[in-house]
Parts: C-alpha cells; structure tokens; sequence
C-alpha cells in the first residue's frame, strides 16, 4: 500500500472513527439514561431527549424542599393548610425552576404557577398511588415536567396531596458530560494507539530495518539483504537499496581485484625488466673491461643490447597503453578503411619477422575486394600484431605456421588468426582475455609479457563494435576469431542515387 493511501486512510481514520465512536458512545450512553429514567421515574414514552433533560441534576435540587414538606406532613400536616406557608415553600421551589401545587380532593387549593398548573393538573397521580420511589417523581417527556408527590390529610380528613413539579430544560446534565468526555478521550486514545501501531509497524519498522542495513553498509558489510514485496514507496526503497548493495558490492570486488592485478601488474613488469635490465648491464660491464675486444663482438653486444632496450619499451608501452585502458582514454581515429587493402599491408609488415623466426605466414581472403569497415588504422594493426606476437611467444614447433583469414559474415567480416602452437588448456581459455591472466604461471622469462596483451585486444574490438573469442587444442594450436561489421552507408547512397 503506497504512502498517499496510507496518508488517505490515516486521514479518514482520525476524521470519521472518532466521529463514528463518540456517536455510537452518545447512542450507548443514551440509551442508558433514557432506560434508567424509565426504570426510575416511571415514564411511559422514553426518547433520546433524556440525553439533555437533566432530570437526575434538576430531582436533586428539589430532594431538600421534598424532604421538608414530607417531614411537614409527619409533625403538622395544618401547617400546609396555611397559604402563607405555602408561598414560602413556593419561593423555595422558584429558585429551582419548579413551583407548588395543593390538590384537595379533586380541585386545586393551591398552585405556584396557575396557567401551568392547568396544563398538567388532570395528568396528576391520584391520592395514594403506589409509588415505591415517591422521592423519584414522574417524569412527563411530552411537557417536561418532573412532579414529586406528597400525600397528607386535611384538617377535617380530606385527601391532599402536595406536588412538586420541576421544569427540565435543555442544559445538558453533569453526568452525561462527564460521561461523553470520559468516552471521546478513550476513542481518541484508542483510535491514536491503533493508528501509532499501524503506521509503526508499516513504515517505522522497515526504516529501522533499512537503517540497520545501511550500517551494515557503512561497515562494509555488503551481504545483508533486504526482500520486500510491497508495491510501495517502501518496496521500491528496499529494491533500490538491493541495486546499490549489489552495485557497491561489485565495485567494491572490482576494486580488489583491481588492486590485485596492479601488484601483480607492478610485480611482472618489475620481473620483465630486471631481466633486460640485467643483461644490458651485463653487456655494457663486458664493453667497459674489454671482453667485447673484437669488432664482431662488441657490434653482438649492441645488438643484444638494442634488443633488450627494445622489449624494455614494449614493457613499458604496455604499460602505458594499459593506464589508457583502466582510464577508457585509447585514442581513437576511425576512418573507411579497405579491408583487402589494409590486411595486405599488416601481411607484409609481419612477413619478414616471421620468415626470420622461421614462421610460416599463409593468408586466404574470403571477403568481397571493395568491403570496407569503420576502424582505426592503428589500433587494429596493434589488435594484429598481438596477436601474432602470442602465437609467437607461445610457438613450440620447429616450424611454426600461421594462418590469416578474411571471411565474408554478411553484415560483418571474420578475421582467424590461427597457428600450431602448444595450444591453451581448456580450463583456461575462458579467463586469457581478463587482464593479467597468463597461462605460463611458472613465467618463463624467455618469453615475458604483462598479461594484459590480449585484454587490450578485447577492448579495442568491442570499442569497434565488434566481439572476439578463441578455440584451442592443446598440443594442435590456437585460433583467434574477431568480428567487426562492414561500413554500409556508402553503398546506401549509391543504391538511393541508382533509384
């Protein structure tokens, strides 16, 4: 459930439940007034007006002045004979909202308020009703009117009776207000506790949890997972944070890795070139004493010389190309170049060194004479070039061959640079693209090397939009495959401008 909703419902909660429940409450204790004023005060027709008619508040206000007329009755019933006394009991009942009526016999002898006393008098109890709760009264809901009543005799033994009728208007009565107060706070609290406990356990309790993986995060823990299936801002949090654990910890594997392979990087050139370095000390320190003491030798100790300068600057070319690498900053130049044309002149640039290392070099081109491809001229002579330097590092036949072949993909061309060398292991020819992987662990000086050759290969044809794999068999050889799609447009055009 998305937070607008939860926000919605939480909205319509505190509006309308506490509403719903202060009326139901209202209802409740309603209900409970009007059946006891039935019960209590003996009323025919109960309503809901008995939730604002204070009769328990305005019967209390009378049980003094009831309490004294009854005491009257038992020591000097005479005394209510006397109409000055009973103005006096009449002011008494004015001051609470009621007045005094004396029947005797059928008649009014005396009355505190003539015009109301007309409107109820024929509705009176008559002499001698029973009435368990006298102090009670009854309670007439059509007129509003609580009458008390008191039974005395007259002087010369007629029934009399002294009524005590109270006015009840609409004031609502203590104990109802007490009780309405009591109820709407146990419904906000009831309705507040429900509500925290709800949005607690909906959205504080997965951002503690979310809080706790973020430590885990801040220390550097990053295999605590959190699952949610929730369609809501919650979820869509919790599989934002799986993307960054995942993320970081990639990149965080990645790093180490990185670092690994720069040791390992720093501590193969520093192998590769301590050999050189060796040897041209070693020729130079013979030059300096005179061992070289022949022209024919010293010229073999330029020349030994030369060539280790030379694998040192390849060394260290390497090197540099590979921070190009690791910064995605290999310079580019592409142009439409022809395929025949540019691998003719790469087989004759290789030819000769590979004739004088006793390598056979055999070419076959498949591909029309006028495909071209996108490329940089450069960059794929060096994609070539190591390639057949590999082969040749890795050459262990007396008489080595290579084979280069051109074929024709459709929309793409496929180059095969394949040789008889000693073949790569199949456990590992997944993993000689990755950079610093070299299969010859024991490191054989003679034949050096980086390990990041052919991951330079790999970047510069997926920098061309191409792909690259290998095939081997150990002892058989190794063949090289790379695809790079042939250039369109211009044959686009023309087709356009034949039409």
């Amino acid at each position: 459930m998305k937070f607008k909703t939860k926000l919605a419902i939480t909205f319509l909660t505190i509006s309308l439940l506490p509403i719903l429940l202060s009326l139901l409450a209202f209802l409740a204790i309603g209900t409970a007034l009007v059946w006891t004023a039935d019960q209590k005060y003996g009323m025919e027709t109960a309503d809901y007006s008995m939730m604002s008619d204070s009769i328990d508040a305005f019967s209390r206000r009378t049980d003094e002045l009831f309490n004294r007329i009854l005491q009257q009755t038992d020591t000097d019933p005479a005394l209510l004979e006397d109409r000055e006394y009973l103005n006096t009991l009449n002011q008494v009942a004015l001051e609470n909202s009621s007045y005094i009526i004396v029947r005797r016999g059928d008649g009014i002898y005396y009355t505190g308020n003539t015009e109301a006393a007309d409107r109820i008098f024929d509705r009176l109890p008559s002499y001698g009703r029973e009435n368990e709760r006298a102090d009670s009264g009854v309670y007439f809901s059509d007129l509003k009117k609580l009458v008390k009543q008191i039974d005395f005799l007259f002087g010369d033994g007629t029934q009399g009776s002294v009524f005590i009728v109270t006015m009840i208007n609409s004031i609502f009565s203590r104990s109802f207000l007490i009780d309405m107060f009591l109820a709407i706070v146990m419904i906000l609290v009831l309705t507040g506790m429900v509500l925290t406990q709800w949005i607690h356990k909906s959205v504080f309790s997965p951002i503690n949890r979310l809080n706790l993986a973020m430590q885990k995060i801040a220390e550097g823990n990053f295999d605590y997972t959190l699952e949610s299936d929730d369609d809501n801002e919650i979820g869509e949090l919790y599989r934002n944070y799986e993307d960054m654990r995942l993320r970081l910890k990639e990149s965080t594997e990645e790093k180490k890795q990185n670092e690994r392979q720069n040791r390992e990087l720093i501590s193969n050139i520093t192998h590769d070139l301590k050999t050189p370095i060796t040897a041209i000390k070693g020729y130079v320190e013979g030059i300096i004493d005179g061992v070289a003491d022949t022209q024919e030798r010293r010229e073999k100790y330029l020349r030994t010389i030369y060539t280790k300068a030379n694998d040192m600057d390849r060394l260290i070319n390497e090197l540099t190309y590979y921070s190009s690498i690791d910064n995605n900053r290999i310079p580019y130049n592409f142009h439409r170049i022809n395929v025949a044309e540019f691998f003719e002149d790469c087989v004759e640039d290789v030819g000769l060194d590979l004739e004088s290392k006793n390598i056979q070099l055999n070419y076959s081109n498949l591909v029309d004479p006028s495909t071209r491809i996108i490329a940089d001229p450069e960059q794929l002579k060096k994609v070539i070039n190591n390639i057949i330097g590999n082969s040749i590092k890795y050459m262990d036949k007396e008489k080595g061959v290579i084979d280069i072949r051109l074929l024709d993909e459709v929309d793409s061309i496929r180059v095969e640079i394949e040789d008889n060398g000693k073949g790569i292991a199949a456990k590992d020819l997944a993993n000689i693209f990755e950079r610093f992987y070299r299969t010859d662990a024991s490191r054989n000086s003679t034949k050096g090397g980086s390990g990041i050759g052919l991951s330079i290969v790999k970047k510069i044809i997926e920098d061309h939009g191409g792909y690259i794999w290998a095939t081997s068999k150990e002892g058989e050889g190794t063949c090289l495959h790379f695809v790079v799609r042939k250039y369109r447009e211009a044959e686009g055009h023309e087709q356009d401008i034949d039409h």
